[in-house]
């Protein structure tokens, strides 16, 4: 039961159903007037609004209709009937929409208690890094669309970020007491000045070191001239950084250019992932300043 004294959001638009379920609001009212999928509340304006129900059962019925069953026969069952399809097919067989949905409704609800048995129930089948690839990173992302398009709060995305930190920092720590087996270079991860979304950053330590290289994690909000005081300490250095929202597309020319006139050298080169990359002019882009696309395109060059 959700805990009233939270600041949950219980009331939906249908772009907000839209945006949580992936199916286009066209398709759901067409669903909602044809075969009466969902009962929407209409406020004074006559504009439609959807409560946690509604959602919940929505997103039901796109998991049901993605493993073949037709809208028409889904139509035809209570909620409580779709309940027991979903459970079915997921007793036969692990899905990872289903995952990201109870994750999403877990954000939602402010669900500790469903995160855990969603995350438990995954890792019971596959190993902490498919978890990762194949749910927490495409979450990840919806949850940056999610925000952007206002239909989650701050809090919202700060809280499903704080419970995957946990299991980040939780698998990192068995790998970091081990020894590293390739010391040819040493990885240094951080975030630009400004920039604070760091489970991506986080989530390519924990690559790294499980391909036995040694990291030093900076973290958020790192200045230029800390970056350049890790020469003192190690010869040979990989600066990793993930850029979600800095610099901004205005500043990143400056920032490129101070990266390459004071931290690239022989010894030293920088690797970026993230959003703001498209803002990266490709007069800047070598072998010792390299982009890339995605987590695996890095993954895959270790």
């Amino acid at each position: 039961m959700i805990n009233s004294t939270y600041n949950v959001k219980s009331v939906f638009s249908i772009k907000d159903l839209e945006n949580l379920s992936g199916i286009k609001a066209h398709t759901i009212r067409i669903w909602e007037k044809r075969y009466n999928i969902l009962e929407p509340m209409r406020s004074d304006t006559n504009i439609r609004n959807y409560d946690l129900k509604s959602l919940q059962k929505l997103l039901n019925v796109v998991l049901l209709n993605d493993y073949g069953y037709k809208i028409s026969r889904i139509a035809e069952h209570s909620s409580e009937k779709i309940e027991i399809l979903v459970r079915e097919i997921i007793s036969e067989k692990s899905t990872k929409n289903h995952a990201l949905n109870a994750f999403k409704m877990a954000m939602i609800n402010f669900d500790q208690a469903l995160f855990f048995n969603t995350y438990n129930s995954l890792l019971a089948e596959k190993s902490f890094r498919d978890v990762f690839y194949e749910v927490v990173v495409p979450l990840m992302e919806e949850i940056g669309l999610l925000w952007q398009a206002g239909t989650i709060t701050p809090a919202q995305e700060h809280f499903i970020s704080f419970l995957i930190k946990q299991k980040l920092l939780l698998n990192t720590e068995k790998l970091q007491i081990l020894e590293p087996t390739r010391t040819d270079k040493v990885f240094v991860l951080y975030l630009p000045e400004n920039e604070i979304h760091e489970l991506a950053l986080m989530y390519l330590n924990y690559e790294i070191l499980l391909n036995g290289y040694k990291t030093i994690y900076l973290g958020e909000s790192v200045p230029i001239e800390s970056l350049k005081d890790m020469k003192k300490y190690f010869d040979t250095i990989v600066y990793v950084s993930y850029l979600t929202v800095e610099p901004t597309k205005d500043e990143m020319p400056n920032y490129i250019k101070q990266i390459s006139d004071e931290i690239i050298d022989s010894n030293a080169e920088i690797c970026f992932l993230g959003r703001q990359i498209e803002c990266i002019d490709d007069k800047f882009k070598s072998d010792k300043v390299k982009v890339f696309d995605s987590i695996a395109d890095f993954v895959l060059e270790l």
